[in-house]
């Protein structure tokens, strides 16, 4: 089995991107790069801790995530499990990415920065919804944002509704937790009790 181990292998093997694939990287949200974010309900946040990686899903009503200006994002941390994950990172290590997807639209956006946790509370504020601030919001510093091209929405054909999975056919969230904890969480309880949980604490 043969293994790349350099940069100079990699390089050898894919040769060099083109000028479209490079031209597009800049350091600074430009009105199409604004547009894009504005359109998506949904991002995938990745961060980096002494533990490891982290990929986490946002999602929200589009614009969600809010340009305070050209290389500045503020993003608000809704309600979620408490876990954490992303927050703890990013206290220790500052470096974050962000993929925004728009339903229906193959290209996505990647924005790479450095990023902190404000707990002002003006800034929680002006993020609530339903009378509900978020209880931190993380402020991401724009390093490189820059488009993907649509082959991989388009090898995976993820908006195309005749392709959506019946949620049935896999295991629900209540089997999952009932088989790793022998019946002390989930079950068919926590599955049919979960969307009026959810509901009431979406934000």
């Amino acid at each position: 089995m043969s293994i790349v181990t350099s940069v100079a292998e990699l390089e050898a093997l894919y040769g060099h991107p083109n000028e479209a694939s490079t031209a597009k990287e800049i350091a600074y949200i430009t009105p199409h790069y604004r547009a894009y974010i504005e359109a998506s309900p949904f991002a995938s946040l990745a961060t980096s801790g002494p533990e490891g990686l982290d990929c986490s899903p946002r999602g929200d009503k589009p614009g969600f995530v809010r340009i305070h200006d050209e290389r500045t994002l503020m993003l608000p941390d809704r309600r979620g499990n408490n876990r954490i994950d992303s927050l703890r990172n990013i206290v220790r290590d500052p470096r974050a990415a962000l993929l925004f997807l728009i339903p229906g639209m193959g290209n996505t956006l990647r924005v790479n920065g450095r990023a902190h946790i404000s707990v002002d509370p003006a800034l929680l504020e002006s993020f609530a919804v339903e009378e509900k601030a978020p209880r931190s919001v993380m402020v991401m510093e724009v390093e490189t944002i820059y488009f993907q091209c649509a082959r991989a929405l388009v090898r995976s054909d993820l908006w195309n509704p005749a392709r959506h999975i019946d949620p049935k056919s896999l295991p629900s969230a209540g089997q999952i937790l009932a088989a790793l904890t022998k019946e002390r969480v989930g079950g068919e309880t926590y599955d049919r009790e979960w969307p009026e949980r959810a509901a009431k604490t979406m934000w």
